[in-house]
């Protein structure tokens, strides 16, 4: 299960910062997708979203077109959501020619809120 950082947009400007300035070392988990909040997450995680999610998981359409006419939804619309799943981490898109092909890349979401601090943590398998 991947773990990915739950961090204030201000704490991961001082961590840049201190990276920056060769104060400390980049965190091994730098590349991943992090999120601000663990309202961030769940705003992304919308009932149409999660259900875009299953429908490729289920369907697996061969193309953006595909899953257009899958969810019924306008293609603008779904490529800026598909993008936004993408950098969450949540989708995988592969460039098969010019066609681009959508895949689901988590199985289960698994989120700790720690009732007494902002030390809450979001893992993904």
């Amino acid at each position: 299960m991947t773990t990915y950082r739950i961090q204030s947009l201000w704490s991961l400007r001082d961590e840049m910062k201190a990276v920056a300035r060769g104060e400390r070392p980049a965190p091994a988990d730098a590349a991943r997708p992090s999120f601000n909040s663990v309202e961030a997450v769940v705003r992304l995680l919308t009932p149409e979203n999660r259900a875009l999610l299953a429908m490729i998981r289920d369907k697996k359409p061969q193309s953006v077109a595909e899953l257009v006419q899958l969810s019924g939804r306008s293609q603008p619309n779904l490529t800026r959501t598909l993008a936004k799943l993408e950098a969450a981490g949540f989708v995988r898109m592969k460039s098969l020619g010019r066609r681009k092909v959508p895949s689901v890349a988590v199985r289960k979401i698994v989120v700790e809120i720690d009732p007494y601090s902002t030390h809450d943590q979001l893992r993904v398998a």
